[in-house]
């Protein structure tokens, strides 16, 4: 699969990284592409341009930029490059201040999410939230003594979660659809949760786990 990651930060080039080792081809996409020299040169295959010449190539794509960044690279990307494809949304709402004893603020309320404002704005876009509640060094093939760990996502289209929870499986997660847009409000938090061993303890190498009986 054609895969266009817009993004230049470190969740981005691994996830781009990851797909490159999982056999897809890889755009990764960025205002000013020349900065992600470096990285192209270590991933043999990996084409890198413009948020649009990455959202344009892309079958399926990657948004993995910061929250409050995510709309704007969106429109810089272009909706028509949008219509009809998967978007797998990485993104959480962190807002610029610090955290309060290891818990983050949200610039979202507990009634909406990030990846709700972006489904209206962009319709026709099929959004998945996925990959945004665990640190980048695990969100490739990662390995844990209790087994496979699990992704929460979340979307309207059945067809996109379908899709992302395959490369899910490629990567060594077990995913757990928790239904519509709205379950967004659960999932983001999630990255709260996550970050607060870190905060407090500089632990960073944690996941989540669903049980069932």
């Amino acid at each position: 699969m054609k895969i266009g990651v817009l993004g230049s930060g470190d969740v981005a080039k691994t996830l781009a990284s990851g797909f490159l080792k999982h056999g897809h081809e890889v755009m990764i996409g960025s205002r000013t592409p020349e900065k992600l020299g470096e990285w192209a040169g270590k991933n043999s295959g990996a084409a890198t341009g413009t948020f649009s010449d990455a959202a344009a190539f892309g079958e399926l794509l990657v948004l993995a930029v910061k929250g409050s960044a995510a709309a704007e690279v969106l429109r810089i990307a272009g909706a028509q490059y949008l219509e009809d494809k998967t978007v797998v949304d990485t993104c959480n709402p962190i807002a610029d201040e610090p955290p309060v004893n290891g818990v983050l603020p949200f610039f979202t309320g507990s009634d909406e999410s990030l990846m709700e404002q972006l489904q209206i704005e962009f319709p026709d876009a099929r959004f998945v939230k996925a990959f945004n509640s665990v640190g980048a060094g695990r969100m490739v093939d990662p390995v844990f003594a209790d087994g496979k760990p699990t992704m929460f996502i979340a979307g309207n289209s059945e067809e996109a979660k379908k899709q992302v929870s395959a490369i899910l499986d490629s990567f060594g997660w077990e995913t757990a659809d928790m239904g519509g847009v709205e379950a967004a409000r659960a999932i983001e938090p999630l990255c709260m949760l996550w970050c607060i061993p870190g905060f407090l303890h500089n632990e960073w190498t944690h996941a989540f786990k669903l049980l069932r009986k």
